[in-house]
C-alpha cells in the first residue's frame, strides 16, 4: 500500500477562506476528507452552492468526501448591548428574555427563566464572567449576581453548566434547518448540546419522518452527557460523537476534556461509532503559517488514542492558511502513524460478543498475521467497515458498497477508503484487482483479506472471510 494512506480523516468547516468551487477542490486535494457547514452562521444560499462543489470536488480528486450539517443547538447569547459594559463582583445584573438592553437589564436570545433554578451557575463570554441566579422576577426575567470583575459584549455566549434542558435541546431555529437540509446531500447531522440519548432519539425519529439518510453525531458539550451511564448510552444511541472542548471546557472545566476526550474515543471503538476530535486543533494557525508546537502533540495524541477523525474550525472557516492548516495536520497525522501504533483498548473491547464484531476482529488478526496489504469490507450501509474500523488494524479498509451515502459517510471513518460498486458476489475482489492494476498497492504480490456474505447487498448479512492473493 503507498505509504501515503493516513488512517485518521481530516474534517474542515467552510467559511469565507475556502468559499469557492476551487478553494474546495485546493482542500480536497490537500488532504480534507469531510466538509463541515456550521448552522451558526451558514445562510442557506451558500449552503446550496457549498454542496455541488463539494460533489464536483469529489468526484474529479477521486475520493468520498462526508458533508456534515451541524446544528447550532441551544446556543444561548446576550442580545445587543448599547455599549461594552464593565461589570464587578457583587454586582446584580437582570437577564431579560424580552427586554432591550436599559441600566442593568440586558437582553438575552432566550427565555432563561423558563429553565434555570436558584443558585444555578451561568457564564458569559466562554466564562470570563460568571454569575449565580439569585431569583425569577418574571415569566421572561432572571436576576443573577456577578462573581468576578469582567466586560459583557453584545452576542457573547452564554452556558448553563447544571441547567437541565428537560429534552428541549431542538431550537426552532434548529428544526427550520432540519428541514432544509433534510433533502439535501448531506450524510452527517451534528447535534450540539447532547445531554442525553433521548435527545439522539429523538432527532432520528426526526430525521427518518423526513425521508433523511444522514447519520447523527451527538456533540458532547454539556455537564450532564459526561456522567458514565449518560455518556455510553449517548455513544450506543448515535452514529458518532464529537469532543466539542469548547463548550465542554467551558461547562465542565478545562481539566475534565483530555479524560471526556479518551473516554469518548475508546467507548466509540467499542460500539463501532465514529469518533471526531473538535476545537482549537491548531488555533494558532488562523493568524500563522506554522502550528504550534502543543497543537502538534494534541493533533498525534489523538491518533495514538484511536480517533477517526480530527477536526478545523476557525483555522479552515476563519483563518489565514486554510490550505496550509490541513497539510500541517495531515503531516503530522501521517508521522505519528508511522512512528507509534494506536493506543490498544482490549479492556474495553473485550465485552463485545456480537456476531458481526467477532468476524470483524478475526480479519483484522488474520490480515496481520498474514502481512495483508489490505482489509476488503463488502458492506451495504457501512456498518461492517465501521466494525472492523473499530480494531484499528494498521493497513487500509478498502470498502466497497452500492449506496453513495455509505460510501461518503465511510470518508470519516478510520482507514477507510471507500469505493461505490454494484453488487455481486466478486464486487471486493474485482475491485481489489483494479486497485493492483492502478498501482495502488506497491508489492508485485499482494495479499487481502475480504469481508462478505453470501447475499451481496444484504445489510447485517456479513458472514465469510476470505483470503486472496493477487499476483
Amino acid at each position: 500500500m503507498s505509504a501515503i494512506f493516513k488512517r485518521t480523516k481530516i474534517l474542515a468547516s467552510v467559511g469565507p477562506p475556502i468559499n469557492s468551487y476551487e478553494k474546495i477542490e485546493a482542500m480536497t486535494h490537500a488532504g480534507v476528507n469531510g466538509v463541515r457547514l456550521n448552522f451558526s452562521h451558514a445562510k442557506y444560499e451558500d449552503v446550496e452552492q457549498q454542496i455541488p462543489w463539494i460533489r464536483q470536488a469529489s468526484e474529479k480528486v477521486g475520493k468520498p468526501v462526508a458533508i456534515l450539517q451541524d446544528l447550532q443547538g441551544p446556543k444561548i447569547r446576550l442580545g445587543n448591548l448599547q455599549h461594552n459594559v464593565d461589570v464587578k463582583k457583587g454586582d446584580e445584573i437582570i437577564l431579560d428574555y424580552a427586554a432591550e438592553h436599559e441600566g442593568n437589564v440586558y437582553p438575552v436570545q432566550y427565555n432563561l427563566a423558563e429553565k434555570v433554578k436558584i443558585g444555578e451557575p451561568i457564564y458569559i463570554f466562554d466564562g470570563k464572567v460568571r454569575t449565580t441566579v439569585l431569583e425569577i422576577p418574571s415569566e421572561t426575567a432572571i436576576k443573577v449576581r456577578i462573581e468576578n470583575n469582567g466586560t459583557l459584549m453584545s452576542r457573547k455566549g452564554i452556558n448553563l453548566p447544571d441547567t437541565d434542558f428537560g429534552g428541549d435541546i431542538l431550537t426552532p431555529k434548529d428544526i427550520k434547518d432540519i428541514e432544509f437540509g433534510a433533502d439535501k446531500d448531506i450524510d452527517y447531522v451534528a447535534l450540539s448540546f447532547v445531554q442525553s440519548a433521548d435527545d439522539i432519539n429523538n432527532l432520528r425519529q426526526m430525521l427518518v419522518s423526513l425521508g433523511s439518510t444522514a447519520q447523527i453525531i451527538a456533540k458532547v458539550e454539556t455537564k450532564a452527557a459526561i456522567e458514565d451511564d449518560t455518556l455510553e448510552a449517548i455513544v450506543k444511541a448515535s452514529d458518532g460523537v464529537m469532543v466539542a472542548r469548547g463548550d465542554l471546557a467551558v461547562e465542565a472545566g478545562a481539566e475534565v476534556v483530555p479524560i471526556v476526550q479518551r473516554k469518548i474515543i475508546a467507548l466509540c471503538r467499542k460500539y463501532g461509532r465514529l469518533s471526531i476530535v473538535a476545537t482549537q486543533m491548531m488555533a494558532s494557525m488562523v493568524d500563522a503559517p506554522e502550528p504550534m508546537r502543543a497543537e502538534v502533540s494534541d493533533v498525534a495524541n489523538a491518533v495514538i488514542l484511536g480517533a477517526d477523525t480530527v477536526m478545523l474550525s476557525d483555522e479552515t472557516a476563519n483563518g489565514n492558511y486554510p490550505l496550509e492548516t490541513v497539510a500541517a495536520m495531515k503531516k503530522v497525522i501521517l508521522y505519528t502513524q508511522e512512528h507509534l501504533a494506536v493506543a490498544p483498548i482490549t479492556d474495553i473491547i473485550k465485552g463485545k460478543k456480537t456476531h458481526r464484531d467477532a468476524i470483524s476482529l478475526a480479519a483484522v488478526n488474520l490480515a496481520d498475521q498474514l502481512g495483508a496489504a489490505a482489509i476488503v469490507a463488502e458492506t451495504k450501509s457501512g456498518a461492517t467497515a465501521g466494525n472492523i474500523a473499530a480494531h484499528r488494524p494498521n493497513l487500509p479498509i478498502i470498502s466497497v458498497t452500492s449506496d453513495p451515502r455509505a460510501a461518503q459517510q465511510l470518508a470519516l471513518s478510520y482507514a477507510n477508503k471507500s469505493f461505490v460498486r454494484p453488487d455481486g458476489e466478486k464486487a471486493g475482489l474485482e475491485l481489489a484487482r483494479a486497485l493492483k492494476a492502478d498501482s495502488f498497492f506497491d508489492d508485485e504480490q499482494v495479499t487481502i483479506v475480504i469481508v462478505s456474505g453470501k447475499q451481496p447487498g444484504l445489510i447485517g448479512g456479513t458472514d465469510t472471510i476470505r483470503v486472496r492473493v493477487l499476483e
